[in-house]
């Protein structure tokens, strides 16, 4: 057996040794005097990173906040696969939207996230009632996620082209009544402000935009421009260069605008046509592999129930 005087000092001699050490580590991790001034320095945000961010964009803003460091992993892997944000852009000003693309990249994670669960449930519905292999499964559940994402996208390319018809549709009266306005004595802003005061569409909004951006310090010219940029349709950029160049040169400005009105009638009626004709085509559909079977059956179902019969 070990002496007991032989295990005390051992004891000791341990306490001595941890003891050493702590005051060693003590003194070489003394913090240096910046590191303790700093804190009282710097400009430290008082919230949480979760809550540093206010605005919100969904009905439940405190998921929205807590769930926020995933969905930002998950829209940056949605810009790989997606359209490029230049792009979104482009057509979240051409859809007449206010939303960012952080926010359109958001509804579409929602959108995947929404796929994703049909397509799990659908999944889950096939297993247990044909028992598809696995492998079929999880492709079912993937192509559903993609096709969420990809539905948002082209909801969004569809909208920018509704709006961009309506646009189309509303420019002849609009310009009429612009040159109405402007042959009866007004000043083209004081025309665009009566405009926008009997008028309600689209372009209307347009017109609104580009008199608050004159308004607001721009000239006339580059405010048309804008709008121009901002619609990327020809008969609109016909007519902001038109009305530009004839406040610039002073030159007659509503027969300019009543030949543009006529034009885009005619660009009008062009487009109705070429639409009823692909109506058209559309329309032989039903009647080749539809009506025409049909009446054929019906042609020939007596005399083969003739023949049977003899």
């Amino acid at each position: 057996m070990i002496p007991a005087p032989a295990l005390t000092g051992a004891g000791l001699g341990l306490v001595f040794g941890v003891g050493a050490l702590l005051i060693v580590w003590c003194l070489t991790a003394r913090p240096r005097l910046i590191d303790r001034v700093a804190p009282y320095l710097r400009d430290r945000p008082a919230t949480s990173r979760l809550l540093r961010g206010t605005a919100t964009h969904t009905p439940f803003p405190t998921m929205e906040r807590l769930l926020r460091p995933v969905l930002a992993d998950l829209v940056r892997g949605i810009e790989r696969i997606s359209s490029p944000s230049a792009n979104v852009q482009r057509r979240l000003t051409r859809a007449g939207q206010s939303m960012t693309v952080e926010h359109f990249r958001i509804e579409q994670v929602i959108w995947a996230v929404l796929g994703l669960a049909g397509g799990l449930a659908l999944a889950l519905l096939l297993a247990a009632t044909r028992g598809s292999p696995l492998p079929a499964l999880v492709l079912l559940v993937a192509v559903a996620c993609v096709a969420g994402a990809v539905a948002r996208d082209q909801q969004l390319t569809r909208q920018a082209v509704r709006r961009e018809k309506q646009i189309v549709a509303e420019f002849p009266a609009v310009a009429v009544l612009f040159a109405l306005a402007v042959g009866a004595g007004e000043s083209p802003i004081g025309a665009l402000e009566r405009v926008t005061r009997t008028t309600r569409g689209q372009l209307t909004r347009e017109l609104e935009l580009t008199l608050a951006d004159v308004r607001s310090g721009r000239s006339l010219a580059d405010a048309l421009d804008g709008m121009s940029a901002r619609t990327d349709l020809a008969s609109v950029a016909r007519f902001a260069d038109g009305v530009a160049t004839a406040v610039d040169r002073g030159t007659p400005l509503a027969e300019v605008l009543r030949s543009q009105a006529q034009d885009s009638r005619e660009v009008a009626r062009r487009a109705l046509m070429e639409e009823g004709g692909r109506r058209e085509i559309f329309m032989m559909i039903p009647v080749v592999f539809v009506i025409l079977p049909i009446s054929i059956l019906f042609a020939i179902f007596p005399g083969l129930a003739v023949l049977r019969i003899g």
